[in-house]
């Protein structure tokens, strides 16, 4: 058993380890939005635990064990966000905070015969995969709008940022998983977005919209 504050950090430094490079405690506390000192003391704790290992060179690392454990905790946050938005009749931009408080129900049983209750999902409702009993997954989704060629058209497939602001942005503009989006042009200027919302009128977006909203 782990503390929530431990369950936390495994699971930040899990999605970091996603990302190409080393991860930094620098990068953790920016992603947890905790300080440099506390992140520190964390990293030598889960280092006692063997859940990470740390050398400055190569950065914070999963032991096989800390993997394991970090897998479960996503799986379990990622199932409560389809019951909450399917069965419960939440919006997108309500579940993550409350699937952040659910996950911590550490019961594999619970989470397995959610998993069945639904269908077995393989995505979660931001578009993200969900991991199996095993530790198995679906391919993460990784192109982005950003990334595509002018004139190409494609399909929302998942998001990267899922904060409620940019997630209510997304409602906002009638934009959610599945919507059918053209890119037309691409400012040179600041790199903004020309889009087509399915087939309609024309709406400029920025680039880092473009990089959070990943298609295929």
């Amino acid at each position: 058993m782990y503390t929530l504050s431990e369950e936390n950090y495994l699971k930040a430094i899990y999605r970091l380890s996603q990302d190409e490079g080393k991860i930094t405690p620098t990068a953790i506390a920016e992603s947890l939005g905790n300080n440099p000192a506390s992140v520190v003391d964390m990293i030598r704790k889960l280092s006692e635990k063997q859940l990470i290992e740390y050398d400055k060179k190569k950065g914070v690392e999963l032991t096989q064990q800390g993997q394991k454990d970090a897998v479960l905790i996503v799986r379990r946050h990622r199932l409560w966000e389809v019951f909450l938005l399917e069965k419960l009749g939440y919006h997108w931009d309500e579940i993550h905070d409350i699937a952040e408080e659910l996950e911590h129900i550490n019961n594999d049983t619970l989470a397995d015969r959610l998993d069945k209750f639904l269908g077995f999902p393989e995505y979660d409702p931001h578009g993200d995969p969900i991991p199996k009993a095993n530790g198995k997954m679906a391919k993460p989704y990784s192109v982005t709008l950003a990334a595509m060629k002018t004139g190409s058209t494609c399909r929302v497939a998942a998001v990267r940022d899922t904060s409620s602001a940019f997630l209510q942005y997304l409602l906002k503009l009638n934009i959610g998983i599945g919507t059918q989006i053209q890119l037309v042009e691409k400012i040179t200027f600041d790199n903004s977005l020309v889009i087509s919302i399915n087939g309609k009128d024309h709406t400029t977006v920025s680039q880092k919209f473009g990089e959070n909203i990943l298609v295929e």
